[in-house]
Protein backbone atom coordinates (compact mmCIF):
# COMPACT_ATOMS: atom_id res chain seq x y z
CA UNK A 1 0.00 0.00 0.00
CA UNK A 2 1.33 3.31 -0.68
CA UNK A 3 1.59 5.99 2.03
CA UNK A 4 1.87 8.68 -0.72
CA UNK A 5 -1.73 9.25 -0.74
CA UNK A 6 -1.72 10.26 2.89
CA UNK A 7 0.29 13.35 1.84
CA UNK A 8 4.09 12.61 1.33
CA UNK A 9 6.48 10.31 1.45
CA UNK A 10 7.07 9.44 5.03
CA UNK A 11 10.06 7.66 6.47
CA UNK A 12 9.08 6.00 10.06
CA UNK A 13 12.59 5.26 11.86
CA UNK A 14 12.97 1.93 13.68
CA UNK A 15 12.92 1.54 17.40
CA UNK A 16 15.31 0.43 19.95
CA UNK A 17 13.07 -3.05 19.87
CA UNK A 18 13.05 -3.35 15.82
CA UNK A 19 9.15 -1.86 16.05
CA UNK A 20 8.50 0.19 12.80
CA UNK A 21 5.58 2.45 14.40
CA UNK A 22 2.53 0.44 14.54
CA UNK A 23 3.62 -1.37 11.17
CA UNK A 24 6.24 -3.44 13.27
CA UNK A 25 3.93 -5.27 15.47
CA UNK A 26 4.33 -3.18 19.05
CA UNK A 27 8.22 -4.44 19.65
CA UNK A 28 7.56 -8.79 20.39
CA UNK A 29 8.94 -10.96 18.96
CA UNK A 30 6.99 -14.12 17.55
CA UNK A 31 6.25 -16.67 20.62
CA UNK A 32 6.71 -13.83 23.39
CA UNK A 33 3.25 -14.26 24.51
CA UNK A 34 4.00 -17.48 25.35
CA UNK A 35 5.09 -15.92 28.22
CA UNK A 36 8.74 -14.93 27.47
CA UNK A 37 9.64 -11.08 26.87
CA UNK A 38 12.67 -8.94 25.83
CA UNK A 39 14.27 -6.61 27.70
CA UNK A 40 16.18 -3.68 27.11
CA UNK A 41 19.49 -5.75 25.68
CA UNK A 42 17.42 -7.74 23.43
CA UNK A 43 17.67 -10.65 25.56
CA UNK A 44 14.59 -12.50 26.41
CA UNK A 45 13.83 -13.44 29.91
CA UNK A 46 11.72 -15.43 31.56
CA UNK A 47 9.62 -14.71 34.28
CA UNK A 48 9.79 -17.93 37.04
CA UNK A 49 6.43 -19.11 39.21
CA UNK A 50 8.78 -18.68 42.07
CA UNK A 51 9.14 -14.84 41.42
CA UNK A 52 5.08 -14.38 41.08
CA UNK A 53 4.45 -13.27 44.52
CA UNK A 54 1.33 -14.77 46.32
CA UNK A 55 -1.85 -13.88 46.53
CA UNK A 56 -2.69 -11.55 49.41
CA UNK A 57 -5.39 -13.35 51.50
CA UNK A 58 -8.44 -11.15 52.44
CA UNK A 59 -9.32 -10.86 56.00
CA UNK A 60 -11.95 -13.29 57.26
CA UNK A 61 -15.16 -11.04 58.05
CA UNK A 62 -15.89 -10.39 61.82
CA UNK A 63 -19.31 -10.63 63.68
CA UNK A 64 -21.09 -7.34 63.52
CA UNK A 65 -20.94 -5.43 66.65
CA UNK A 66 -24.38 -5.42 68.90
CA UNK A 67 -25.57 -1.64 69.33
CA UNK A 68 -26.20 -1.02 73.04
CA UNK A 69 -27.97 2.47 73.86
CA UNK A 70 -25.59 4.72 76.29
CA UNK A 71 -25.97 4.02 79.67
CA UNK A 72 -28.24 6.84 80.86
CA UNK A 73 -30.63 5.92 78.63
CA UNK A 74 -30.67 2.06 79.23
CA UNK A 75 -33.06 1.77 81.70
CA UNK A 76 -35.58 3.01 79.45
CA UNK A 77 -34.66 1.46 76.45
CA UNK A 78 -37.63 -0.71 75.01
CA UNK A 79 -39.67 -0.12 77.29
CA UNK A 80 -41.08 3.85 76.08
CA UNK A 81 -44.25 4.75 77.05
CA UNK A 82 -46.69 7.84 75.94
CA UNK A 83 -48.90 8.90 79.52
CA UNK A 84 -52.14 11.09 78.80
CA UNK A 85 -52.12 13.39 82.15
CA UNK A 86 -53.11 16.39 82.93
CA UNK A 87 -50.50 19.22 83.75
CA UNK A 88 -51.48 18.66 88.02
CA UNK A 89 -50.25 15.18 87.52
CA UNK A 90 -46.98 15.59 85.95
CA UNK A 91 -46.11 18.45 88.56
CA UNK A 92 -46.72 15.50 91.46
CA UNK A 93 -45.19 12.91 89.38
CA UNK A 94 -42.93 11.68 91.52
CA UNK A 95 -39.18 10.70 91.01
CA UNK A 96 -36.95 8.66 93.99
CA UNK A 97 -33.92 10.18 93.18
CA UNK A 98 -32.21 12.19 90.20
CA UNK A 99 -31.60 9.82 87.60
CA UNK A 100 -34.93 7.85 88.23
CA UNK A 101 -37.90 7.76 85.61
CA UNK A 102 -40.97 10.06 87.03
CA UNK A 103 -43.98 7.97 88.13
CA UNK A 104 -47.76 8.59 87.89
CA UNK A 105 -49.97 6.65 89.86
CA UNK A 106 -47.29 4.12 90.88
CA UNK A 107 -46.30 3.39 87.03
CA UNK A 108 -43.00 4.84 85.36
CA UNK A 109 -43.53 7.51 82.33
CA UNK A 110 -40.94 8.37 79.77
CA UNK A 111 -43.28 10.46 77.72
CA UNK A 112 -46.24 12.42 78.60
CA UNK A 113 -48.96 13.88 76.37
CA UNK A 114 -51.56 16.82 77.73
CA UNK A 115 -53.52 19.69 76.32
CA UNK A 116 -53.13 23.84 77.45
CA UNK A 117 -54.02 27.21 77.09
CA UNK A 118 -50.82 29.18 75.90
CA UNK A 119 -50.44 31.98 78.67
CA UNK A 120 -47.07 33.07 77.55
CA UNK A 121 -44.88 32.81 74.27
CA UNK A 122 -40.92 33.30 74.95
CA UNK A 123 -38.69 33.11 71.89
CA UNK A 124 -34.76 32.67 72.42
CA UNK A 125 -32.04 32.12 69.79
CA UNK A 126 -32.13 28.55 71.09
CA UNK A 127 -35.52 27.22 72.12
CA UNK A 128 -39.07 28.71 72.22
CA UNK A 129 -40.53 28.57 76.41
CA UNK A 130 -44.43 27.87 76.24
CA UNK A 131 -46.56 28.34 79.41
CA UNK A 132 -49.59 26.28 79.37
CA UNK A 133 -52.79 26.10 81.69
CA UNK A 134 -55.47 23.49 81.73
CA UNK A 135 -57.29 24.55 84.65
CA UNK A 136 -55.11 22.00 86.93
CA UNK A 137 -51.64 23.54 86.65
CA UNK A 138 -49.09 25.81 85.06
CA UNK A 139 -46.22 24.47 83.91
CA UNK A 140 -43.17 25.30 80.88
CA UNK A 141 -42.56 23.76 77.69
CA UNK A 142 -39.51 23.98 75.76
CA UNK A 143 -39.06 23.46 72.05
CA UNK A 144 -35.75 23.71 70.81
CA UNK A 145 -35.10 25.31 67.18
CA UNK A 146 -33.30 23.24 64.88
CA UNK A 147 -32.03 26.18 62.76
CA UNK A 148 -31.28 23.59 59.16
CA UNK A 149 -34.77 22.24 59.31
CA UNK A 150 -36.51 25.65 60.22
CA UNK A 151 -34.83 27.00 57.11
CA UNK A 152 -36.09 24.12 54.99
CA UNK A 153 -39.33 24.36 56.37
CA UNK A 154 -40.02 27.95 56.06
CA UNK A 155 -42.60 28.07 53.03
CA UNK A 156 -44.27 24.70 54.32
CA UNK A 157 -44.76 26.26 57.92
CA UNK A 158 -46.40 29.56 56.66
CA UNK A 159 -49.70 27.36 55.50
CA UNK A 160 -49.55 25.63 59.02
CA UNK A 161 -51.78 27.09 61.57
CA UNK A 162 -49.79 28.98 64.35
CA UNK A 163 -49.33 28.74 68.19
CA UNK A 164 -50.54 31.93 69.88
CA UNK A 165 -51.42 33.35 73.16
CA UNK A 166 -54.31 32.36 75.24
CA UNK A 167 -55.19 29.31 72.05
CA UNK A 168 -54.97 25.80 72.79
CA UNK A 169 -52.15 23.79 72.40
CA UNK A 170 -51.13 19.87 72.83
CA UNK A 171 -48.04 18.94 73.33
CA UNK A 172 -46.00 15.28 73.21
CA UNK A 173 -42.92 15.64 75.00
CA UNK A 174 -40.63 14.28 77.92
CA UNK A 175 -40.89 15.82 81.27
CA UNK A 176 -37.67 17.29 82.92
CA UNK A 177 -36.41 18.99 86.24
CA UNK A 178 -33.77 21.67 86.31
CA UNK A 179 -32.80 23.26 89.73
CA UNK A 180 -35.89 22.10 91.42
CA UNK A 181 -38.06 23.38 88.83
CA UNK A 182 -39.84 20.77 86.02
CA UNK A 183 -40.61 21.34 82.43
CA UNK A 184 -41.51 19.42 79.45
CA UNK A 185 -38.57 19.28 76.79
CA UNK A 186 -41.53 18.85 73.63
CA UNK A 187 -40.70 16.87 70.61
CA UNK A 188 -44.05 18.03 69.11
CA UNK A 189 -46.52 21.26 69.95
CA UNK A 190 -49.30 22.09 68.04
CA UNK A 191 -52.63 23.81 68.07
CA UNK A 192 -55.80 22.13 68.92
CA UNK A 193 -57.81 22.68 65.62
CA UNK A 194 -60.93 21.26 66.96
CA UNK A 195 -61.82 22.03 70.74
CA UNK A 196 -63.55 18.66 71.11
CA UNK A 197 -59.82 17.73 71.67
CA UNK A 198 -59.61 19.06 74.95
CA UNK A 199 -62.62 17.10 76.38
CA UNK A 200 -61.74 13.99 75.35
CA UNK A 201 -57.93 14.51 76.52
CA UNK A 202 -59.52 15.30 79.86
CA UNK A 203 -61.49 11.75 79.85
CA UNK A 204 -58.92 9.50 78.62
CA UNK A 205 -56.42 10.89 81.13
CA UNK A 206 -59.21 10.36 83.90
CA UNK A 207 -59.65 6.65 82.10
CA UNK A 208 -55.84 5.72 82.20
CA UNK A 209 -55.65 7.45 86.72
CA UNK A 210 -58.65 5.34 87.35
CA UNK A 211 -57.10 2.19 85.41
CA UNK A 212 -53.99 2.07 87.24
CA UNK A 213 -55.27 3.06 90.42
CA UNK A 214 -58.37 0.93 90.75
CA UNK A 215 -58.39 -1.52 88.03
CA UNK A 216 -58.88 -2.23 84.40
CA UNK A 217 -63.20 -2.00 83.65
CA UNK A 218 -63.32 -6.02 82.99
CA UNK A 219 -63.53 -6.71 86.71
CA UNK A 220 -66.62 -4.66 87.07
CA UNK A 221 -68.72 -6.27 84.30
CA UNK A 222 -70.55 -8.92 86.30
CA UNK A 223 -73.78 -10.58 87.15
CA UNK A 224 -76.25 -9.18 88.90
CA UNK A 225 -75.14 -11.34 92.23
CA UNK A 226 -71.59 -10.54 92.03
CA UNK A 227 -72.19 -6.83 91.44
CA UNK A 228 -74.50 -7.66 95.12
CA UNK A 229 -71.46 -9.43 96.78
CA UNK A 230 -69.11 -6.70 95.13
CA UNK A 231 -71.53 -3.65 97.02
CA UNK A 232 -71.51 -5.85 100.02
CA UNK A 233 -68.09 -6.89 100.12
CA UNK A 234 -66.64 -5.52 103.05
CA UNK A 235 -69.43 -5.60 105.04
CA UNK A 236 -69.22 -9.77 104.63
CA UNK A 237 -65.53 -9.46 105.53
CA UNK A 238 -65.99 -7.61 108.97
CA UNK A 239 -69.51 -10.17 110.14
CA UNK A 240 -67.85 -13.50 108.26
CA UNK A 241 -71.40 -14.12 106.92
CA UNK A 242 -72.63 -14.96 103.84
CA UNK A 243 -75.95 -14.09 102.59
CA UNK A 244 -79.17 -15.93 101.79
CA UNK A 245 -81.17 -16.62 99.24
CA UNK A 246 -84.94 -15.12 99.40
CA UNK A 247 -87.25 -15.01 96.38
CA UNK A 248 -83.69 -15.59 93.97
CA UNK A 249 -82.31 -13.10 95.05
CA UNK A 250 -79.08 -12.77 97.41
CA UNK A 251 -79.87 -10.74 101.00
CA UNK A 252 -77.02 -8.54 101.73
CA UNK A 253 -75.07 -9.58 105.23
CA UNK A 254 -76.70 -8.93 108.30
CA UNK A 255 -75.65 -9.37 111.99
CA UNK A 256 -77.34 -12.12 114.03
CA UNK A 257 -80.30 -10.31 115.90
CA UNK A 258 -80.74 -8.43 112.76
CA UNK A 259 -81.18 -12.06 111.02
CA UNK A 260 -83.42 -13.00 113.85
CA UNK A 261 -85.90 -10.60 113.46
CA UNK A 262 -85.67 -10.58 109.51
CA UNK A 263 -87.08 -14.42 110.35
CA UNK A 264 -89.39 -13.68 112.83
CA UNK A 265 -91.42 -11.15 110.21
CA UNK A 266 -90.78 -14.27 107.53
CA UNK A 267 -92.33 -16.73 109.28
CA UNK A 268 -94.77 -15.28 112.08
CA UNK A 269 -98.55 -15.00 110.74
CA UNK A 270 -99.53 -11.01 111.00
CA UNK A 271 -102.32 -8.95 109.01
CA UNK A 272 -101.14 -6.19 106.39
CA UNK A 273 -99.86 -4.12 109.71
CA UNK A 274 -96.89 -6.71 110.78
CA UNK A 275 -95.73 -6.97 113.83
CA UNK A 276 -95.29 -4.64 116.55
CA UNK A 277 -91.48 -4.40 118.53
CA UNK A 278 -93.40 -6.02 122.02
CA UNK A 279 -94.35 -8.63 120.03
CA UNK A 280 -91.23 -9.65 118.30
CA UNK A 281 -89.35 -9.21 121.44
CA UNK A 282 -91.33 -11.55 123.19
CA UNK A 283 -90.89 -14.06 120.13
CA UNK A 284 -87.08 -14.30 120.40
CA UNK A 285 -86.65 -13.51 123.73
CA UNK A 286 -84.79 -10.44 122.90
CA UNK A 287 -84.54 -7.06 124.71
CA UNK A 288 -86.48 -3.78 123.31
CA UNK A 289 -83.13 -2.23 122.99
CA UNK A 290 -81.93 -5.23 120.38
CA UNK A 291 -84.82 -5.60 118.51
CA UNK A 292 -84.89 -1.59 117.67
CA UNK A 293 -81.22 -1.98 116.82
CA UNK A 294 -81.73 -4.88 114.73
CA UNK A 295 -84.96 -2.86 113.13
CA UNK A 296 -82.69 0.32 112.05
CA UNK A 297 -80.77 -1.99 110.58
CA UNK A 298 -83.15 -3.91 108.39
CA UNK A 299 -84.43 -0.39 107.57
CA UNK A 300 -81.25 0.55 106.49
CA UNK A 301 -81.36 -2.42 103.78
CA UNK A 302 -84.59 -1.72 102.90
CA UNK A 303 -85.55 -5.44 103.95
CA UNK A 304 -88.76 -4.01 106.19
CA UNK A 305 -91.01 -0.96 106.46
CA UNK A 306 -92.63 0.85 109.06
CA UNK A 307 -97.23 0.88 109.36
CA UNK A 308 -99.14 2.05 111.80
CA UNK A 309 -95.91 3.57 114.05
CA UNK A 310 -92.72 3.85 113.66
CA UNK A 311 -92.71 0.78 116.04
CA UNK A 312 -94.50 -1.72 113.75
CA UNK A 313 -92.31 -3.18 110.58
CA UNK A 314 -93.58 -5.63 108.01
CA UNK A 315 -91.53 -7.27 105.30
CA UNK A 316 -90.52 -5.38 102.40
CA UNK A 317 -90.99 -7.20 99.03
CA UNK A 318 -88.13 -8.25 98.21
Amino acid sequence: MAYNSYGGDAQYSTTSYNAQGGAGGGGFMNGSQSGSQQGASGKVSHILPSRISPKPSLPSPKTPKTLTPPSHIQGTYGKDTLRPCTILQVLNASQPHPDADFSIDGVEITHVTFVGQIRNISTQATNITYKLDDGTGTIEVKQWIDTDASTLAMDVSDSKPKLLDNEWARVWGRLKAFSNKRHVGAHVIRPVVDKMEISYHLLEATYVHLHFTRGPPDQFNKTEGAENNNIYGQQQIENGDGGEMVNGKSLPPMSGPAKRVFQALRSTPQNNEGLHTQNIAALLGMGIGDVMKAGDELLSHGLIFTTVDDNTWAILDF
